[in-house]
C-alpha cells in the first residue's frame, strides 16, 4: 500500500513556507485569518461536536472569545468530532492495536498515530495527505540550522547513517513518521534504522556501535545516557548530528551532550496534535510555525499571557487538519512567546517551551554498578503493558520505587497488579537487582499548574 503523500500539495505548501519565512507580520496575520476562517467553516459544517460546541457563535466572533476544548472532551465524542463518518474510534483502536498494521495507510488515505503523554488521556490522531504536507514542508525547509557545506552537497543524507532511538512497537507519531519516510524514500531503508529504548542499555549501546550512525534522532534524556556511555568508553562512535525532541532540552544538558559526543544538537518542538510545532534556527532560538497554527499562551484562569511571560498552558488552533479539527485545544504545554525578531531573519515568532520533564532513574545493578532507567521507557512500560495512564513513579532509593495511582477500588487494585508485574519484568531485564515497589493506591497524582503531571521523579528531587 502506498504511503499517504500528495506531491503537488507538498510542492504548493513548500513554496508558501519559503515565502512566509521572510514575510512581514501583516502577511503572516493574513495567512492565519484565511486559514482560520476555512478551519472554522469546515469544523462547523462537518463536525457534530464543533457544530454544538460553537452553536450560536458567528464567524465574526474573534478566536480568543471561543470556548476552549480538552483532549478528554474530544476523545469522549471522537465519532462526532472527526469530519469523515468512516472514521470510528472503535475501528481506529483496533487498527493501532494491530502490530501488522504498522506503517499502513488507514482506509488507504490516512496516517494514524496514538498518544498518551502526560495528560493521562490516550488519544488517536488522524492526518490526510494535505495535513502531512503541512508537516513535511516545514520539517524539510525550516527544522535544521543553515546548511553546512556537507549538507549542500548531500541534502538527502545519502551518505549518512541515521538512527532513531526511541519507543518502538506502537503506532506512535515519531515511529510512524519514520516508517512513512522510509516508504517514501526507498534508499533510506538501508541507512535509516530504529532502535528501542526498552532493551537493556548494554544491548542498545552494542547495537548502535555495530551500526555507528552519523545522525541520531532521540529524546534529550536518551542523548544524555549515550553521552554517559561514551564518557566511560562503552559507546565507541561519535555522531555528527543529534536531533532531539519530545522532552525539555536545557542549556546545561545541551552542553553536556555536545561536549561529550561532539556532534551538533538540533532541537525541535512537536506534539501528536501537530507534529512540527516549532524548530530551532542557527541562532539557537525555537521558532513557531505560526503560518499553519495559532498558539495562545494562557494563565491558570484561561486568560491571555503577554509576550515574554511564561504561561500555565497553551491553546492550539490547527490551521491545516480539517479531518480532525483542533480549535483552541488545551495543549498543556508551558510556553513563553516573544515579540522581538530573531537575528536569523525569520518572521516566525520565537518561543521557549517547558515540555516533558520526567527524570532518568539511576538504580542499583549487579557488581556495584548503576543501571539507568529512562523515563520514556518507564512510562511506555506502564502505559503499553499495564494499560495505566494516570500515575506517578517516584524513586525512594537505589532499589526502591513508589508507584502512585489515584483509585482505590477493585479496578485500581488490578491496575496496580499489572503495573507491578510490568515494572518488575522491565527492571529485571535492565539489570536492576531486587527492585522494591511501594504501592500508593488511592493517592492523588500531583500535577503542575497546567494539569500535566511529572510522571517519573528521580530520588534527588
Amino acid at each position: 500500500m502506498a504511503p499517504v503523500f500528495d506531491p503537488f500539495r507538498l510542492a504548493s505548501v513548500s513554496l508558501d513556507v519559503l515565502a512566509a519565512g521572510r514575510a512581514g507580520p501583516g502577511a503572516l496575520a493574513a495567512r492565519q485569518r484565511t486559514r482560520l476562517a476555512r478551519m472554522r467553516e469546515a469544523a462547523v459544517r462537518a463536525s457534530r461536536f464543533y457544530r454544538e460546541h460553537l452553536a450560536g457563535i458567528g464567524p465574526e466572533v474573534p478566536l480568543a472569545e471561543l470556548p476552549p476544548v480538552t483532549r478528554q472532551a474530544l476523545m469522549a465524542r471522537f465519532d462526532d468530532w472527526v469530519t469523515d463518518p468512516q472514521l470510528r474510534l472503535a475501528d481506529l483502536k483496533a487498527f493501532t492495536a494491530d502490530p501488522d498494521a504498522f506503517g499502513q495507510a488507514y482506509l488507504g488515505r490516512y496516517v494514524v498515530w496514538e498518544s498518551s503523554g502526560t495528560s493521562h488521556q490516550p488519544g488517536i490522531f488522524v492526518q490526510d495527505a494535505a495535513t502531512m504536507a503541512v508537516y513535511d514542508a516545514p520539517e524539510a525547509l525550516r527544522r535544521s540550522a543553515p546548511l553546512s557545506t556537507q549538507r549542500w552537497s548531500d541534502p538527502l543524507y545519502l551518505s549518512e547513517r541515521l538512527a532513531f532511538v526511541g519507543v518502538l512497537g506502537g503506532h506512535f507519531a515519531s515511529h510512524v513518521s519514520i516508517e512513512r519516510l522510509r516508504q517514501l524514500n526507498p534508499w533510506m531503508r538501508h541507512n535509516f534504522r530504529s532502535f528501542s529504548i526498552l532493551q537493556p542499555v548494554a544491548e542498545l549501546v552494542e547495537a548502535l556501535n555495530s551500526y555507528a550512525p552519523t545522525v541520531i534522532a532521540t529524546y534529550p534524556t536518551v542523548a544524555v545516557l549515550l553521552a554517559d556511555e561514551a564518557r566511560r568508553g562503552a559507546l565507541r562512535f561519535r555522531p555528527r548530528e543529534l536531533w532531539t525532541g519530545g522532552e525539555t532540552l536545557g542549556p546545561a544538558v545541551r552542553r553536556r551532550i555536545e561536549q561529550v559526543l561532539g556532534g551538533t544538537v538540533r532541537n525541535s518542538y512537536g506534539a501528536s496534535e501537530f507534529l512540527t510545532l516549532g524548530w530551532e534556527c542557527g541562532h539557537g532560538h525555537m521558532h513557531l510555525n505560526a503560518d499553519w497554527l495559532i498558539l495562545e499562551p494562557i494563565d491558570e484562569h484561561g486568560y491571555a499571557v503577554p509576550p515574554g511571560q511564561p504561561s500555565c498552558s497553551a491553546l492550539l488552533t490547527h490551521l491545516a487538519n480539517t479531518v480532525q479539527p483542533l480549535i483552541r485545544y488545551d495543549l498543556g504545554d508551558q510556553v513563553t512567546v516573544f515579540d522581538a525578531p530573531c537575528a536569523c531573519g525569520s518572521s516566525m515568532p520565537v518561543i521557549q517551551v517547558q515540555g516533558r520533564r520526567d527524570d532518568p532513574v539511576v538504580m542499583a545493578g549487579p557488581g556495584g554498578r548503576s543501571v539507568t532507567l529512562l523515563p520514556m521507557a518507564l512510562t511506555t512500560v506502564i502505559e503499553e503493558q499495564a494499560g495505566v495512564y494516570d500515575f506517578q513513579l517516584r524513586q525512594v532509593d537505589a532499589r526502591t520505587l513508589a508507584l502512585r495511582l489515584p483509585g482505590d477500588d477493585e479496578a485500581a487494585a488490578a491496575a496496580m497488579a499489572r503495573c507491578r508485574a510490568a515494572l518488575h519484568a522491565f527492571a529485571t531485564a535492565q539489570g536492576v537487582q531486587g527492585l522494591r515497589l511501594l504501592e500508593e493506591s488511592g493517592q492523588p497524582v500531583r500535577r503542575g499548574r497546567s494539569g500535566k503531571a511529572c510522571r517519573v521523579i528521580a530520588g534527588s528531587h
